[in-house]
């Protein structure tokens, strides 16, 4: 054998060898490493959503509220049945899970793994729902799940609610979205047999129609005008992964990864003017 002709020969094969290696390592890596900053502001909301003890005690105190509410609004309320409606996602049930794994995967939101997720029927419930749950059912109250998941979903979703333990977890209590998105219609067919007594949900639009047209301030007037309401009628649960107020923050879903951070940059408001960048 030619040792001298064989030498670049392995040399080359020893190099496809590294570069193979190297290109399966980077596939096996998570892609918030191997796209770094492009994940970031989704991973911090997403970490803290699942592993702050702060978000945990927003739930039960949220929670608590509204038990501590509950029994002055039905003596006020009039002679119809009693109900409360609650939103699912981010309320009552953790999705924690699919927005670590779109970041860990490298995803884009799209139907198609939202819907791999939800047929698993694994979400966890937030702490404090089952027992407010319970609670309103000692209480003589029905809970009405109003959510904006599509109908195909409505096995899996209700297999969950049931699994996790949640009073009132039938197809009649649980109302999906139908032909809009908006909870005006479903939560006024609710109205027709049931005082409505609260309402609880980590988007504004869970709580009332008028918070649909939010305007230029992001809906701060709005709020400011129904405050009474909240921490009463309304309860608000965390939700810093996603939300209507996003639509604020970039107007279009459509824009690149560098327009968004972009927007949420120009969103920020700090204490001193920020010069502008030198040409």
């Amino acid at each position: 054998m030619n040792t001298a002709a064989t030498k670049p020969l392995l040399l080359l094969a020893t190099l496809a060898l590294l570069a193979t290696s190297g290109c399966s390592s980077l596939r096996q890596r998570p892609a918030a490493e191997a796209q770094p900053g492009r994940y970031e502001h989704m991973m911090n909301a997403t970490v803290w959503y699942q592993r702050s003890p702060e978000a945990r005690a927003l739930y039960h105190q949220a929670f608590n509220i509204a038990k501590a509410q509950l029994p002055a609004l039905i003596a006020q309320g009039d002679k119809r049945p009693k109900a409360v409606i609650v939103d699912i996602d981010e309320t009552m049930l953790s999705n924690a899970p699919f927005e670590a794994q779109e970041i860990l995967e490298g995803r884009d939101y799209s139907e198609a793994f939202w819907r791999d997720w939800t047929q698993q029927a694994r979400a966890q419930a937030t702490p404090g729902a089952v027992e407010f749950s319970r609670f309103c059912q000692t209480q003589g109250v029905e809970v009405f799940y109003v959510t904006n998941r599509d109908q195909k979903e409505r096995a899996a979703t209700l297999r969950n609610l049931q699994t996790q333990g949640f009073a009132y977890a039938r197809d009649e209590n649980l109302l999906l979205r139908e032909l809009s998105s908006s909870k005006k219609d479903r939560r006024d067919k609710i109205a027709e047999r049931f005082d409505i007594l609260m309402l609880l949900g980590d988007n504004l639009n869970d709580f009332a129609d008028v918070f649909e047209a939010r305007g230029d301030d992001w809906g701060v007037e709005l709020v400011e005008r129904y405050r009474h309401e909240f921490g009463k009628r309304f309860i608000i649960l965390p939700n810093p992964m996603y939300g209507e107020w996003e639509h604020s923050l970039y107007g279009s879903y459509d824009l690149s990864d560098t327009e968004k951070a972009t927007a949420r940059t120009r969103a920020l408001q700090g204490f001193r003017p920020v010069p502008d960048p030198a040409p």
